[in-house]
């Protein structure tokens, strides 16, 4: 009997653009996937041999590095975070762009100087460290999961490093970008192992490689 595969997809803002994308590629959840009154968290496919699993971005690529999943999409921002020696990210699919900033308050700005220690709010904690580094500043990293606008306001650290997208959430909060860490867009991740092993791994990133090169054209 053939094994199953296990392909992750995230919560929220890459989803709605990442069902297409993988509608061309074969693969096509099944009903109940849509109906936002279920709250599984696996999905069977039009395939008998795929099942999705819906988790949140950071887990995403935990379970695929960790071989729990052989394939899935996630976030360039979140490959950075972790740098999981097992993941694999074949294909940029041009889908979900933002970048990663950081930020401060609009008003009252203190700029770094020389200062060789501040303390920022951050879901990235290895990438900020690893940016602030670079220019000779230690960072203190405050870990937020969310309402990383509301940390300068409230005095917990004078800055943050979120993603931003049409900046809009910065204004409304007295924010203003600083510094751009890095451009972001949604990747095709899979298992090292499961790519070497399974030759339907392989077939999926040939396929979902020529589709992306095919919207680009």
């Amino acid at each position: 009997m053939t094994s199953q595969l296990t392909f992750a997809v995230p919560k929220g803002r890459i989803l709605d653009e990442a069902l297409p994308v993988m509608e061309r590629a074969g693969i096509v959840p099944a009903d109940a996937f849509h109906d936002t009154k279920d709250r599984s968290l696996s999905f069977a496919t039009n395939r008998e041999d795929m099942r999705l699993i819906r988790v949140r971005a950071f887990d995403v690529a935990t379970f695929v590095a960790h071989g729990a999943a052989q394939m899935g999409i996630v976030g360039s921002d979140v490959i950075e975070e972790f740098d999981y020696s097992d993941l694999y990210a074949p294909v940029d699919l041009d889908i979900g762009k933002c970048h990663l900033s950081v930020a401060e308050p609009k008003e009252g700005r203190a700029t770094i100087g020389a200062a060789s220690h501040i303390r920022v709010a951050t879901k990235y904690p290895n990438i900020t460290r690893r940016h602030f580094e670079a220019r000779g500043i230690q960072a203190e990293c405050v870990k937020l999961n969310g309402a990383m606008e509301l940390a300068p306001t409230l005095g917990l650290a004078g800055r943050i490093v979120d993603l931003v997208s049409t900046g809009a959430t910065l204004r409304q909060n007295g924010l203003v970008e600083t510094d751009k860490i890095m451009d972001i867009s949604a990747r095709l991740i899979v298992n090292r192992a499961a790519l070497k092993t399974d030759a339907r791994v392989a077939a999926f990133v040939e396929t979902f490689r020529a589709d992306a090169q095919s919207e680009a054209a």
